[in-house]
């Protein structure tokens, strides 16, 4: 299992009228979170994109379960609990203290630069290797 968290604060501009996050805001924050877990793993997402790889989301799920507010700090936990292999899937958490606040999963898949699914590169392969011994 592969385990990281990331730190945000609620921006005003993440806020509805009513002060409370608007619900597309949460998903720029799951990719802070699993672009901070490749990094940390020593996967750079531009290194990625710099060998021709990519990795799209092929299916988003979030489930709501408070709202946050400007200007909450936000804890989001992002797992793989799974070995990736051609699919990629990675669970998160937010919360504000010890309230949880969402939880939800990304899927992707390694494409090429013509949009074709592709291997994932033998960096990736090696450490998730490791990650999952």
């Amino acid at each position: 299992m592969l385990t990281h968290r990331s730190q945000i604060e609620v921006r005003y501009a993440e806020t509805d009228m009513m002060g409370v996050v608007y619900h597309g805001s949460y998903l720029p924050w799951l990719e802070v979170a699993r672009t901070a877990m490749l990094a940390a793993e020593g996967i750079p997402y531009r290194e990625l994109e710099a060998a021709g790889f990519f990795l799209p989301v092929i299916e988003v799920n979030m489930r709501y379960l408070k709202p946050s507010k400007y200007p909450d700090a936000v804890m989001i936990t992002a797992v793989m609990r799974v070995k990736p292999s051609l699919r990629i899937r990675i669970d998160y958490e937010l919360h504000r203290g010890s309230e949880k606040l969402a939880e939800g999963h990304t899927s992707h898949v390694f494409i090429d630069r013509e949009g074709h699914p592709v291997r994932p590169p033998a960096a990736f392969v090696a450490v998730m290797a490791a990650k999952f011994a």
